[in-house]
This record gives C-alpha cells, sequence and structure tokens, in this order.
C-alpha cells in the first residue's frame, strides 16, 4: 500500500512493556517499517465533544484524544521516543488500534461506546461494538459444541453441583486477563466455599466454571486468527506446580502445529469473526476443547514469529491496510 497512514494506538503505558513479548509493540513496528505514523494514548485521555454541524448530514460528535506522536525501535530501555502532547482527533486518523489491556470493566466499555462514534470512518482494530459484545470469555458460550462442559452463574449451588458432576474444576473471572484470578479446584479440595465467599463478597460479577482438561499439562495452544483465518499457533505449558499457562505465570512457550481439530475450530468460528470486524483474535485450545476467543488485547504475536519465523504482525496490516484502501475508493 502506497499511502501512508495515520494511526492512533489506545494502549497502557508503553514505558513499561516487554519488548520481546508484547504484541502490540510488534505491531507498531510493523507499522512503522510501511512509512505509517503513528501516535499514543491511554484510554483516559479521550474526550467525546459536541456534535458539529454539517450540510449534508446530521450533527456528529467528534471524539479527541491528548496523544503524543511516538516511534518505537526494539531497544531495550529505550524502546521509544514520544513528540509533544497534541489534542488528536481520532475522527481524522485512519486507524484506531485498540490495544488496552482487560480488565472488561465499565471503563473499558465506555470506551469501545466513544469509538463507535468514529467506526468505520476511522477504522477502529478490533470493531469497539462485536468487542463490547464478545467479550474474552462469553463469545465462546456461543459454540457449546467446542468447549468443555461450562457453567457462568452466580449461583453457588448451581457451581457446587457442576463440581459434583465433573469433580476438578477451574474458576475463571469473566473479564480477568493473564491468568489472573483463575484457580483449580480438585473435587476434594475444601476451600471451594471459601473461595466463592470471597468472589462474591468482592464482586457481583458471575463466574465461569469449567471442566479441568488434564491435557493442559501438555500445553494450553494460543491459535491466532486473522480476519477469520488461522495465521499460527504457539503451545504454551505450564510451568511445575502451575495449573495456569498463562506466559505471565510462568508458562513455557513450545513450537505449535494446527492439527485438523484445531482447523476445524477455526473454520467454525472464523466466518463470525470476519463478519463482526474481528480481525486480530487469539483463541485458546486445550486438548480438542476451545477455551477462550480473546478478541480485547490478545498476544502471541512475537512468540509464534521466534518459533516459525512468521510475520502475523505484518498479515494484521496487510488486512488493515486493504480495508483502509477499499473504504477510500470512490463508491
Amino acid at each position: 500500500m502506497s499511502r501512508s497512514l495515520k494511526i492512533a494506538v489506545q494502549m497502557d503505558p508503553i514505558e513499561p512493556i516487554n519488548i520481546d513479548g508484547d504484541s502490540t509493540f510488534a505491531l507498531m513496528l510493523a507499522a512503522q517499517a510501511r512509512g505509517h505514523a503513528l501516535w499514543h494514548y491511554e484510554v483516559g485521555h479521550m474526550s467525546l465533544r459536541e456534535g458539529v454541524l454539517k450540510q449534508d448530514g446530521p450533527p456528529q460528535s467528534r471524539l479527541f484524544a491528548r496523544a503524543r506522536p511516538v516511534t518505537v525501535q526494539r531497544v531495550r530501555g529505550a524502546h521509544h521516543r514520544f513528540g509533544a502532547d497534541e489534542l488528536l482527533d481520532l475522527g481524522a486518523m485512519d486507524v484506531v488500534l485498540m490495544r488496552q489491556d482487560p480488565p472488561f470493566d465499565m471503563a473499558y466499555i465506555t470506551a469501545t461506546h466513544l469509538l463507535e462514534h468514529i467506526h468505520p470512518r476511522t477504522l477502529v482494530v478490533n470493531d469497539p461494538a462485536a468487542v463490547r459484545n464478545a467479550p474474552e470469555k462469553l463469545l465462546v458460550t456461543h459454540f457449546p459444541d467446542l468447549m468443555p462442559p461450562t457453567l457462568v452463574t452466580w449461583d453457588i449451588e448451581a457451581i457446587r453441583g457442576f463440581r459434583a458432576t465433573h469433580k476438578d474444576i477451574v474458576v475463571k473471572p469473566l473479564f480477568g486477563n493473564g491468568g489472573a484470578g483463575v484457580f483449580l479446584i480438585r473435587h476434594d479440595d475444601p476451600n471451594l466455599n471459601s473461595l466463592l465467599e470471597m468472589h462474591f463478597a468482592r464482586s457481583r460479577e458471575p463466574l465461569m466454571i469449567q471442566r479441568y482438561e488434564p491435557a493442559v499439562r501438555q500445553g494450553d495452544k494460543r491459535i491466532i486468527l486473522i480476519d477469520g483465518e488461522p495465521a499460527g499457533a504457539i503451545n504454551r505449558v505450564p510451568a511445575v506446580g502451575e495449573a495456569r499457562s498463562n506466559m505471565h505465570v510462568g508458562g513455557r512457550p513450545e513450537q505449535s502445529r494446527l492439527t485438523a481439530r484445531d482447523l476445524e475450530i477455526c473454520r467454525r468460528i472464523g466466518p463470525l469473526l470476519k463478519r463482526q470486524g474481528l480481525i486480530f483474535v487469539g483463541i485458546d485450545v486445550i486438548g480438542d476443547w476451545l477455551t477462550e476467543i480473546n478478541v480485547t488485547s490478545p498476544t502471541g504475536l512475537q512468540e509464534i514469529g521466534r518459533f516459525d519465523g512468521t510475520d502475523l504482525a505484518a498479515q494484521i496490516w496487510d488486512v488493515i491496510e486493504a480495508k483502509c484502501a477499499a473504504a477510500s475508493r470512490p463508491a
């Protein structure tokens, strides 16, 4: 694509990121290498302002962010350089990358509402309405035959009954990330009631309960789908003494290939992802079971690239550039 794009990156602070693992950093490097201009801002820097009258249509609100132009480089301790603060009209950008991490709370939900004021005139990746309607662990429930037995509930008696049926279970907060708050509860663990009491004393949100899959000891596979198509995978093996496989908590990445079952899962969910504008998605597969569909701020690009030599960030930009080019063509 010959046209340079103006790209605003909505993310958490860039200063402490791990440049060898952060997928947003990989996307920024790839965009910069293609000649695109980058700005960085955080969610708390956004402002929605009153509508602007137009002769050819209804008034439109305008979305701004206090942002800084940024350049990036793969140098530890000097991986970014900011320009001066400016009030950026996000509606004048070509692309906004929505890449802040969960928790998927009301602040996150509000940000998706604000970004709807500019999308799709400005391409927001991923589509903010689709992200809002498919947070982390809920979209997967629309594919019950692909999942292990799963329960989403506030009902403590229902959770006890689920454990009585399935024995060992995994208890997850619905809107967290990185394995935070995920517990393996064995069939005879006396701590279940205390765990549930603690959660519901602090939160009004339901929990997700899934049957424990022993295959997780061989790894929890992260598969990246780009515009609905499988593009690469990595296996994440839990550390000794750890039930979670997330790399945030010591999971060991290993090279992985897509199995026939993996491809079947991707074939089933891919059309929905593409239709909803979910360009960059990471799914989690344990054994033969799809456990999560991650649409908010999926990771894994750099780890897959190191094993396979695949530049997934470049593939994502190929899709984004094609969508921008199609949108700019006269009708």
